[in-house]
């Protein structure tokens, strides 16, 4: 209960009751790895996000580490960078890419078999806390994060509107822990990496200079994820045909950062130069592209006939180990489980079906809640909301007034040009993009490509950072990937 405007403490449902949260909780920890050692303060509680009038927009949960000694030696708290970290969807918290890889702990992987009760915490040797300090804040309306009571929720989902919130809640987090001089990094993954392509010029439009931006399986121009654009069938490809090397059924005895790249210049040449003619290819070379894309990707040659050598996604994923009774993985096309029924047809329904999240999503939230009631003592105020894409990103709003362009963009933004304004305006912030070869959510083409179109200067070039590893989209689940994503994020964060 909270006391209401006329005095009283009650129930009434007033704004002084909807819109309290618990008192914020920290426990001093120290994380252990081999020879290292780093001692850090967590913090669970709530940012308030208040709009340009002054009026409470919402409150946002997060989770903070803090570095206060590394081994034995005192931290300086405004020498050392700050990196704000979040997931995607729209709709999901960021307890992925907390309890799954950059955080301080880390629920242990073991390949690609699934996780069950009997997961395991340990101190994560991959974590970003050894180069920053980390807050991974949850987007209004996922995890305990809420809009305020009476606010229109049309002002909070969507691509700007959440980029502004995060803007705010950012500036927030610096202001009530004094850290306006360290080096301030984003972290987004997914989604998140278009929110932090607007964000990214947001915060300089307000006048806060970022030293550095990571994108972890990164997709900015959401045309080449609309129905019939060639450019996702493109896309595609080159993660087909690893996802077919993988189950051995192609490109026996090579390595697979070469299959990847023989499929990207197939597929960026031969095939897209094929499926863009359209109807007018003749029917040889149509014949000759379906052989080669066979050769590729694993499915039968008459199969890629039928469909014009267009492949859809829902289709690969079903019907590439159909003779096993096994379907893939979307976020990570290794990852397997058993067919459904013939009867069970729902496209939308399948398509959800992720056995790359099933894998391992609720070990990460059981782990996440433990931690907080065990080692912080905080109690959240109500269910915890690990993913609501289905009632927000359904209908998260797309409309974007990109930069430079005299209309606005309706439901397909491409958000490259926001990266591109972002980086000319600020042309010593840096820029890493990170993706994996077997991740048909955010394909690493895809991205390759948009950021080709923006035609950037040598210079600013230099500014950006490439990593594809062996992973899916998650690229921190994937243990060998972890250690070497450390590695190049250490680079990153040195230079």
């Amino acid at each position: 209960m909270g006391e209401c405007e006329c005095g009283c403490e009650c129930e009434c449902g007033c704004e002084a009751t909807v819109n309290e949260v618990p008192e914020a909780k920290s426990a001093q920890l120290t994380w252990h790895v081999g020879d290292e050692t780093i001692d850090y303060v967590a913090t669970a509680g709530h940012l308030d996000i208040v709009d340009r009038d002054k009026v409470l927009e919402g409150r946002m949960f997060n989770v903070s580490y803090v570095a206060t000694a590394i081994d034995g030696s005192e931290v300086d708290p405004h020498k050392r960078p700050v990196s704000f970290c979040y997931n995607g969807g729209p709709g999901s918290a960021s307890v992925p890419i907390n309890f799954g890889g950059l955080g301080p702990r880390r629920v242990v992987t073991h390949g690609m078999d699934f996780v069950g009760a009997g997961y395991e915490v340990v101190d994560n040797p991959g974590t970003l806390l050894r180069e920053s300090d980390l807050v991974f804040p949850d987007a209004l309306g996922t995890g305990w994060s809420f809009v305020a009571e009476g606010y229109d929720t049309k002002r909070v989902y969507g691509l700007e509107e959440d980029a502004r919130t995060f803007c705010r809640a950012i500036c927030q987090w610096l202001d009530e822990n004094d850290r306006w001089g360290s080096p301030l990094y984003i972290f987004g993954e997914s989604y998140g990496t278009m929110r932090s392509a607007v964000l990214m010029r947001y915060l300089g439009e307000a006048h806060v200079p970022l030293a550095g931006v990571v994108m972890l399986s990164a997709y900015y121009d959401w045309t080449q994820n609309l129905p019939g654009n060639d450019l996702y069938y493109v896309g595609m490809v080159p993660t087909f045909a690893s996802t077919a090397q993988y189950f051995g059924l192609v490109g026996q005895g090579v390595d697979e950062d070469e299959w990847f790249d023989r499929a990207s210049a197939f597929a960026g040449g031969e095939y897209a130069r094929g499926i863009f003619l359209g109807d007018e290819i003749t029917p040889a070379d149509k014949d000759a592209l379906a052989e080669h894309l066979s050769a590729f990707i694993g499915l039968p040659k008459d199969y890629l006939l039928v469909r014009n050598n267009r492949v859809e996604l829902e289709d690969f994923r079903r019907d590439l180990l159909a003779s096993r009774g096994l379907v893939c993985g979307r976020l990570d096309q290794r990852f397997t489980e058993t067919s459904l029924l013939p009867s069970q047809r729902a496209s939308f329904y399948f398509a959800c079906e992720d056995p790359a999240n099933h894998a391992l999503e609720s070990c990460w939230y059981v782990a996440f809640r433990d931690f907080l009631r065990g080692d912080l003592g905080y109690e959240g105020p109500e269910e915890y909301r690990l993913s609501v894409w289905g009632e927000i990103g359904i209908g998260w709003n797309w409309v974007h007034d990109e930069p430079g362009f005299d209309e606005t963009t309706v439901a397909a933004p491409n958000l490259a040009y926001d990266i591109a304004v972002a980086l000319r305006r600020s042309p010593t912030t840096k820029l890493c993009i990170l993706g994996g070869r077997y991740d048909t959510a955010t394909p690493w083409w895809n991205v390759r490509h948009t950021m080709s179109q923006l035609y950037l200067p040598d210079a600013l070039k230099r500014q950006i950072t490439w990593h594809r590893y062996g992973c899916g989209h998650m690229a921190y689940t994937d243990e060998p990937t972890l250690h070497a994503m450390a590695a190049d994020l250490h680079e990153f964060y040195r230079e």
